[in-house]
């Protein structure tokens, strides 16, 4: 029903953010050193992809629509509670999943990066 529009905001958020923190890095002349931060990017080309798939299914299944209230569920009071538990369940799920997933990548990278160049390249 609407369960995309959790990720889809938390990814507007983080857009947000990532820009921010370039345009403060670009500045005042400075690299940007905190991993999470460095890597914005990733978990934002996830959030967004995944509700611009998730956007796509619904609209393939009929539960959004091109005109008011654009969510079919928004129209009928007793659906909007369906739809708002649904948000709240399934949408949260799908965005701190997304969020941790993103987390267990940088700090992977990272461990990878810190190593010596000996150790990657023996490793290959």
């Amino acid at each position: 029903m609407a369960c995309f529009i959790v990720p889809t905001t938390e990814a507007i958020f983080t857009t947000a953010v990532k820009k921010a923190v370039d345009h403060k890095a670009e500045k005042t002349a400075t690299e940007i050193t905190n991993p999470f931060i460095k890597r914005l990017n990733w978990l934002n080309n996830m959030l967004w992809g995944g509700s611009a798939l998730l956007a796509f299914e619904h609209v393939w299944h009929g539960e959004v629509t091109p005109f008011f209230p654009f969510l079919t569920n928004a129209a009928n009071p007793e659906d909007l509670v369906e739809m708002l538990n649904e948000m709240a369940t399934s949408g949260v799920g799908m965005a701190v999943l997304v969020t941790a997933v993103w987390a267990g990548m940088v700090l992977v990278s990272r461990s990878i990066e810190k190593q010596p160049d000996t150790e990657r390249s023996a490793a290959k």
